[in-house]
């Protein structure tokens, strides 16, 4: 049981959660009429962090094949 709090997969999971709720933020900081720009750059550069992050991980999981 505790090997899968701990899994590769559950990690996944939680990097791809933590990547919708930036998405969300960020959406919603668009529609605000006043636009902390600064606030703004950091959750989209945090968001592409994260993405990166998703990206390694699944190639580990998942390693592309030799044709």
């Amino acid at each position: 049981m505790n090997e899968s709090l701990h899994s590769p997969q559950r990690h996944l999971i939680e990097l791809r959660m933590a990547h919708a709720d930036l998405d969300q933020l960020i959406d919603a900081a668009g529609e605000q009429a006043t636009i902390d720009e600064l606030a703004l750059k950091r959750l989209k550069k945090r968001r592409l962090m994260l993405r990166d992050q998703i990206s390694l991980l699944e190639a580990e999981l998942d390693p592309p094949s030799k044709a």
